[in-house]
């Protein structure tokens, strides 16, 4: 059978110039031009008995293509925000700056600690590449990072790290205009800074954002890297509620809008054009950006902002107890049927806790009726409230639930620590005694000077123990055993029996070291 189409007999026929394609030969042209995106011309229902492109099919493709919004950039919403934005540029005097790198630059936080080094990953006091003015006692070193506008009379946010201990803070505004800030209040603990930038009182400003983003949410970081003033990138939330080891009130946003040195203290906005977190950290190995930064949450600089614009400080509430996390195993020696809520490590003495009769191996579960996660979120819920403020408390304690109620105290800004064990004072005193599975030797606490009068004091520890895995070490001292107080490493033994006889997969024990107590679940040898 021929595959020509023979169009003579038809009253309208008349002959082609040009020879007539076959039925095939149209098909496959036309599938390469569409696949190639070459838009045909010549074919029409009116003209061409053979009209492979209006077919319902197609014509339904083409109504769904056009009803799908198209992709659009984010000049409209940048245009409208990169106003509020500042580029903060600061003095310091007396600071130590040895290489342009700023690897010398002294950190606001504590050395060795986590968010020290995602300080350094910024490059010094500023979050920019270089410090200048040289090295040496002395001179000035000058930093730069970012901030915006949170009200037209000029009052803006930025990180506390960019302006702690500056002697002189200047703005750049995205007009090019140059004004002198005042420092009017910085929390250290949640790495954020008020200053109030004066000669006008007509500032564009951005909002805070109310909500919180959505993880997949995009989000646009506007500031200052590597002092390039005014810089934008996009991405998106990568991540909520990140801990960086920066204390008991990280709850950072991560992003993978690249952010560099220099946007530290600038804005992260959501496609709302409103402020959804400020960049404060990256994490890198290199100093740049690698996709991974965080920012703090819009609810977060609300709070800290507003106190410190009313008295230049903040007031977090206190109910004085340490608290750490309870994991699965410290669940089970407990018998709580989930891993959650914080284990009270121990009240501190006079404090609105121990008042309130909370005991150490008490579980936080609740505050005013809302449940709490983990050991960090009682220290922001707690935190967030306001001094004097009553506040409602579930406890499981000693296996029962109960309701505390207490008044928060003041958080203090200082906490100090003091050891009470002297490891060098132990000299001269008995080995101890074995605590058989555990590979650990103990003698009553009262036996050896500097230990106290309370508890077992750990003499010796088998590196290759469960004990030794669980972090115990010398002149550690055991104040509890499966909730019941010991003195004696008998004691120490006849709880772990109990625990054994009960069934337990492991022992809870209070342990006190360096002058902080702790609880710690060890694994218990059956038989």
């Amino acid at each position: 059978m021929s595959d020509r189409i023979d169009l003579s007999n038809l009253p309208s026929y008349r002959q082609p110039r040009r020879s007539i394609f076959s039925a095939r030969r149209i098909a496959l042209m036309a599938s390469v031009l569409a696949g190639l995106g070459i838009a045909v011309h010549g074919f029409s229902p009116s003209t061409s008995p053979a009209d492979l492109f209006s077919s319902p099919a197609h014509a339904q493709v083409n109504n769904e293509v056009r009803k799908v919004e198209r992709p659009i950039g984010f000049a409209d919403i940048v245009e409208r925000v990169k106003p509020s934005v500042i580029s903060v540029k600061v003095n310091i005097k007396e600071k130590a700056a040895s290489n342009d790198d700023g690897d010398d630059a002294q950190s606001p936080f504590q050395p060795g600690s986590p968010m020290e080094r995602f300080f350094r990953r910024f490059g010094g006091p500023d979050g920019v590449p270089g410090l200048k003015g040289g090295g040496g006692r002395g001179r000035v070193v000058q930093g730069q990072g970012s901030g915006f506008f949170i009200s037209a009379d000029g009052f803006a946010v930025t990180n506390n790290h960019v302006v702690d201990g500056a002697d002189k803070v200047e703005v750049t505004t995205d007009d090019g205009k140059t004004y002198t800030a005042k420092v009017i209040g910085t929390d250290q603990r949640t790495d954020l800074a008020l200053i109030k930038v004066e000669g006008s009182s007509n500032f564009p400003f951005a909002k805070l954002a109310d909500g919180k983003p959505r993880i997949g949410d995009w989000v646009l970081a506007v500031g200052n890297p590597f002092g390039l003033g005014g810089t934008v990138t996009a991405g998106i939330v990568s991540a909520s509620g990140r801990d960086i080891g920066n204390g008991p009130y990280d709850d950072f946003i991560q992003i993978d809008a690249p952010v560099n040195k220099g946007n530290s203290g600038g804005p992260a906005f959501d496609t709302n054009g409103e402020v959804m977190g400020v960049n404060t950290a990256i994490y890198s190995p290199s100093g740049g950006s690698v996709g991974i930064a965080f920012s703090i949450p819009a609810s977060t600089v609300k709070s800290v902002v507003a106190q410190l614009k009313d008295k230049g400080s903040v007031s977090r509430g206190w109910i004085g107890v340490q608290i750490q996390p309870v994991t699965s195993d410290i669940a089970d020696s407990l018998g709580m049927k989930k891993a959650e809520g914080a284990l009270v490590a121990e009240p501190q003495a006079n404090g609105p806790a121990a008042k309130a009769g909370i005991e150490s191996g008490d579980v936080i579960t609740s505050v005013n009726g809302e449940a709490v996660k983990d050991a960090r979120e009682l220290a922001r819920t707690i935190g967030g409230l306001a001094p004097g403020a009553t506040v409602k408390l579930n406890v499981l304690h000693k296996g029962q639930d109960k309701v505390v109620n207490l008044t928060l105290g003041q958080l203090p800004n200082t906490i100090e620590a003091k050891a009470d064990i002297d490891k060098d004072s132990g000299k001269g005193a008995s080995r101890g005694t074995d605590v058989p599975k555990l590979g650990m030797t103990v003698a009553p606490a009262d036996s050896v000077a500097g230990a106290g009068k309370e508890g077992v004091v750990i003499t010796e520890v088998d590196p290759k123990s469960a004990a030794a895995e669980r972090g115990f070490k010398e002149g550690d001292v055991i104040l509890e055993v499966g909730g019941k107080s010991v003195s004696t490493a008998g004691e120490v033994r006849d709880a772990i029996n109990t625990a054994r006889t009960d069934n337990k997969n492991s022992v809870l024990m209070r342990v006190k070291s360096g002058g902080q107590s702790r609880f710690v679940a060890v694994p218990i040898a059956k038989g």
